[in-house]
């Protein structure tokens, strides 16, 4: 039977041969006030993660170093940030410790900053044009930089024959070593989670569009209210004459 064109297979755990291995995993964050629908598939997305994180295991061997990020530390300390930061993820991190791991530095402080502080200045709504482009430039530098320097603090960090997990925002643009196979990790309920965002996105922004529009449209006078009728001037008193006093 003839092969079916277009189709492509997915590649075995054995395609991959080079010494070094990483799990990519996308990061989603949850916040403390999030919805419960979405924080019930937050729960199932980090389940399926551990499961596939436990099925690649299985097969290859355990995870020695975990890298995160915005995390600038390793051990302990870098530990404690990571469960502050990702508190739905932090079971995986936390068993793997459990079992030897070791989390390990992936962001440099000042490049870090750097990179959050011209996303801000971006995300406030600049108006001048010399002034976006500038700040544009900018991020678009250290952005640069920064990728650079996560490519090699991975380089450095993941010795020969070694498996990390790398928990990561998609979109990162960050060019991995040649010598590292890079597995993706993607359960079903990461399309879920992107689905849910896109259609919340779009109803923020139907939201926002509707009240700036009524914020826009002017004030109508209520119609049924009567007109307030200015006071007539009244004539001023005339003063009383003295009595006359009987003598």
């Amino acid at each position: 039977m003839a092969e079916e064109l277009g189709k492509i297979e997915k590649p075995t755990v054995e395609q991959f041969t080079k010494e070094r291995k990483l799990f990519f995993v996308p990061l989603i964050f949850s916040l403390p006030e999030t919805e419960r629908d979405f924080a019930e598939m937050i729960g199932r997305y980090w389940d399926d993660v551990d499961t596939q994180i436990n099925n690649l295991e299985g097969k290859l061997g355990s995870v020695s170093k975990i890298f995160h990020e915005m995390v600038p530390e390793g051990g302990e300390p870098g530990s404690n940030v990571i469960k502050e930061l990702n508190s739905a993820g932090y079971e995986i991190v936390q068993s793997r410790i459990a079992k030897g791991a070791e989390v390990r530095p992936i962001e440099d402080v000042d490049l870090f900053t750097e990179f959050m502080d011209w996303n801000r200045c971006l995300s406030i709504g600049l108006q001048n044009r010399k002034v976006i482009a500038k700040v544009y430039e900018s991020y678009a530098e250290v952005l640069t930089k920064r990728n650079e320097d996560i490519a090699k603090k991975l380089d450095e960090n993941l010795k020969e024959k070694e498996i990390g997990i790398l928990i990561m925002r998609e979109g990162h643009h960050v060019q991995f070593p040649s010598d590292i196979d890079v597995f993706y990790i993607s359960p079903p309920a990461l399309d879920e989670l992107k689905r849910w965002l896109r259609k919340r996105e779009e109803e923020l922004q139907a939201e926002f569009a509707r009240v700036s529009k009524e914020a826009e449209e002017p004030t109508k006078p209520d119609e049924a209210a009567e007109p307030v009728k200015p006071e007539e001037p009244r004539e001023p008193k005339k003063p009383k004459k003295p009595k006359k006093s009987k003598k």
